[in-house]
């Protein structure tokens, strides 16, 4: 998935596991109580880099592992950031061109990293930094993207073998080398060994959608630059799909999230929904804030309320997709539900752009908003309702 960037840097502080316990989280008009929380890893930092997906795919296994009882990780997302890119660069090599190359990606790339390369802890691979503690990659970026188009669209002939290597360079450079060994807690691993240790059953994880251009409860590949690698997703219809997070989340388990976040109702200050202004009580410059970036305390607190959300239907969802008004932007992680103070709920998500925040790196998403602008989710199959994983086949 491809991520707005950030343009203010922002502060990395330490956030410890959730308590399952009900609190309480007031800000601007909002009054949320926590109903479920699951557990999760600390909130990371993406910063100025296109890796939402790697952040929010690790931490979403980081939490299986938090889940299972095997412990506390923190994963390397600059490994997996590293293979992915290679990976990625060969296909549009081979494709000469006429492919997707950017730094964005899908949760399936991590997936396909710990399958194929293996995943080290954070601290068997520190990054470069040049001076920065958080990852900025614009340099990065256009660096690689050069080097990648001036072999996939230059006029050669025949290819050397050692073109790779000569974009590994960069990405150890920027990134830091990835090790072929490292101790870790007085154990020596592989990536791959270490992978193993971790005792997650890959084979659990499946990709869900809700989309009406392809049969529902069939498999397709979701048609999105950043799914390169052409993963599946079950298509179910979206009260089905909404039914699945929802089981899920109560049952214990975090939803991997891929959702738009372009739209007005996506502010930075944590929270996220489907304002239905064309029914509010708002003046024209009041109108006017409703930019994703600045809402005045009337908005927020009419948003807050169930009757002024949009009611999202299948074929609005549909339209937004074809219509392109619906992209692939971000990935979160969905670990809990909470309620405003009128009753209505709201998804508890963790994001990666720090701490720094209303809520101190927590989104209550409302689940108008979801049930709109959700791309795909990743879930452990465990964690289906019975009749769906019936009509599955799981």
């Amino acid at each position: 998935m491809k991520k707005i960037l950030l343009i203010t840097a922002l502060v990395l502080l330490n956030f410890n596991v959730f308590a399952q316990d009900k609190k309480e989280s007031k800000n601007d008009g909002f009054t949320f109580t926590t109903v479920k929380e699951n557990p999760i890893t600390s909130i990371k930092n993406q910063n100025r880099s296109s890796t939402c997906w790697s952040f929010s795919g690790l931490g979403f296994f980081e939490s299986e592992l938090l889940r299972t009882g095997k412990g506390d990780y923190n994963l390397a997302e600059m490994f997996v950031v590293h293979h992915t890119m290679i990976d990625r660069a060969v296909n549009y090599v081979r494709l000469h061109g006429d492919s997707s190359f950017s730094p964005g990606g899908s949760f399936y790339d991590v997936l396909y990293c710990l399958q194929n390369y293996g995943i080290v802890p954070q601290e068997a691979m520190n990054g470069i930094m040049y001076g920065d503690t958080l990852p900025v990659h614009s340099e990065l970026d256009a660096t690689a993207g050069a080097y990648v188009n001036a072999i996939a669209k230059g006029r050669l002939k025949k290819l050397t073998p050692v073109w790779k290597d000569g974009l590994s360079a960069i990405y150890d450079t920027y990134l830091g080398k990835y090790p072929k060994e490292f101790n870790y807690q007085g154990k020596q691993y592989t990536p791959k060994t270490f992978a193993k240790s971790l005792g997650l059953n890959l084979d659990d994880y499946i990709s869900i959608t809700s989309y009406t251009h392809h049969p529902f409860y069939t498999q397709f590949s979701l048609e999105i630059q950043d799914n390169w690698r052409n993963a599946q997703s079950w298509n179910l219809p979206i009260d089905e799909f909404m039914e699945v997070i929802d089981y899920a989340v109560n049952k214990g388990y975090t939803v991997a999230w891929g959702s738009d976040v372009s739209e007005a109702g996506f502010t930075r200050n944590g929270i996220a929904v489907v304002p239905d202004i064309n029914h509010a009580d708002l003046s024209g410059s009041d109108m006017a804030h409703w930019t994703g970036l600045r809402l005045t305390d009337k908005e927020k607190k009419l948003a807050s309320k169930p009757g002024l959300e949009k009611k999202i239907t299948q074929e609005m969802r549909q339209e937004g997709f074809d219509d392109w008004e619906t992209t692939d932007d971000h990935g979160m992680i969905i670990y809990g539900i909470a309620k405003d103070q009128t009753g209505k709920e709201y998804y508890m998500v963790k994001n990666s752009w720090g701490t720094n925040n209303k809520y101190k790196g927590t989104w209550y998403a409302s689940k108008a908003f979801v049930r709109y602008k959700t791309m795909n989710i990743l879930i452990n199959k465990n964690a289906l309702p019975k009749e769906i994983a019936k009509k599955l086949g799981l």
